[in-house]
């Protein structure tokens, strides 16, 4: 594993933008994609959030792009709009240290469409950054030439096949050139996706980059119960005894996250919110605001999540636990980045204690919090009784004093007698536990009837 980006011998302006950028030495997935992008293979990259995959495909491929030829060599695509604009803003900071001119675009839906195609035919893009549909409308309609590229980055696999544009994509693939490298990253990678990775990449390198914990080590993950109180009122305690330098809130539904801000706002808090039922130019114009720090509190859905990449967020709140776990690592990825510490809360009701073992089952630790005197303070473990017991805890107090006589008192038949009391009082918990589960999933069924791009 290479020590230092110096070992990959790029051209001076791309170790200029990445001295620019602070970088010390390569990521993990930097190192094992680097090499394997400049040696021409197809490859998935498979990552947690926050692991720099951006840069791992970004450099090697503009590294590589030949300046003198006009024509379209690079596709990159992504599943949101705000993902799309990063990425953007990623290559032109790149881009930006070459002394010959590489022309770039951003295509994404919701924008000026005739615009850009009286801009495509005075010239074509050398690098394509966008989401699929606006990308294969502007190539069927023969304005945009991607035939000539053979180099295909698809971001976020996983969330591309979510959101059903995986058919798209395919379109954009067999409108390419024949030799197509394809660069696939994903968190993870859905068995429904396998098949289009077989459709256009032959042998290619799985970079599957282990990570020891769920969460990011530099995030302190903190897990709070409402206990029946106001959601508005804890999320706006929060924000003010936290004083955080940039706060990001997660809600499931985009009529959430207008009522968390409007509730924000009329507590005399500058607030910014992100979601899909917002105005393309309205989103992309608040996006800005938001990357130039004039927010110090931004409220959004989860379509953000995987779109919001901005240095010093240092707490997340997340209103509620998302329909989809995955989502849950998406949001607490947003801080704790690039070495710097974060805060990640996730408020929590009683009807959602089954949620919270899924997530811990994935092996994402919590550390019980409450607050108290206007401080957020260490509490007990909402499952301290469980752990301290171990399997006693399901008996009441009947069938423990049972238990706890003294050897002198047992009488013929007691082993039988507890034997038959644990299992009675075993069978009686399985129906109460199955019960909750299935009002879990009613109401999370609910939730997810509710749920928006």
């Amino acid at each position: 594993m290479s020590a230092s980006f110096k070992d990959y011998n790029f051209k001076p302006f791309i170790n200029d933008a990445i001295n620019d950028l602070g970088f010390k030495n390569p990521t993990p997935i930097q190192a094992k994609v680097i090499p394997t992008i400049r040696h021409g293979k197809s490859v998935i990259g498979k990552s947690a959030t926050g692991s720099g995959k951006t840069h791992a495909f970004l450099l090697p491929l503009i590294n590589q792009l030949d300046a003198d030829n006009p024509k379209t060599q690079i596709v990159i695509t992504t599943p949101s709009r705000e993902l799309a604009y990063q990425i953007y803003e990623n290559v032109k900071q790149i881009t930006s240290f070459s002394s010959e001119t590489i022309h770039i675009a951003n295509y994404v839906g919701g924008t000026d469409k005739e615009k850009q195609i009286e801009k495509l035919k005075r010239e074509q893009p050398q690098i394509v950054v966008g989401t699929p549909g606006r990308i294969l409308d502007l190539s069927k309609a023969g304005h945009l030439d991607i035939n000539t590229a053979n180099q295909l980055v698809i971001d976020e696999a996983d969330m591309t096949l979510d959101l059903g544009f995986l058919e798209t994509v395919d379109k954009i693939a067999a409108a390419m050139a024949k030799d197509i490298q394809m660069m696939v990253f994903s968190a993870t990678i859905p068995p429904k996706l396998k098949p289009f990775l077989k459709k256009y990449m032959k042998n290619p390198v799985l970079d599957d980059i282990p990570t020891e914990t769920v969460i990011n080590k530099d995030v302190d993950n903190w897990l709070i119960s409402t206990k029946g109180q106001d959601k508005n009122g804890l999320i706006y305690k929060l924000l003010t005894m936290g004083n955080p330098y940039l706060a990001l809130i997660f809600a499931n539904t985009r009529e959430r996250v207008d009522e968390i801000e409007e509730y924000l706002q009329g507590q005399g808090l500058k607030v910014a919110k992100i979601h899909g039922g917002m105005q393309p130019r309205v989103r992309k114009r608040v996006m800005k605001q938001i990357q130039n720090l004039d927010y110090q509190f931004v409220v959004a859905s989860d379509l953000a999540a995987r779109g919001i990449d901005i240095d010093g967020v240092s707490h997340v709140i997340n209103d509620d636990i998302p329909t989809d776990n995955e989502y849950f690592i998406h949001r607490v990825g947003r801080t704790g980045r690039k070495g710097m510490k974060g805060i990640a809360i996730t408020l929590y009701g009683p009807d959602e204690d089954t949620q919270v073992l899924e997530l811990e089952k994935m092996g994402i630790k919590f550390k019980p919090k409450e607050i108290k005197n206007g401080e957020v303070v260490d509490t007990y473990d909402r499952r301290r009784r469980e752990k301290y017991k171990g399997h006693h805890e399901k008996l009441d107090g009947s069938t423990l004093a049972m238990i706890n006589k003294k050897k002198k008192n047992v009488k013929p038949g007691y082993k039988r007698k507890i034997k038959r009391a644990i299992k009675n009082k075993d069978d009686q918990n399985r129906k109460i536990e199955l019960r909750s589960q299935i009002r879990s999933r009613k109401k999370q069924k609910k939730r997810s009837s509710e749920r928006y791009q």
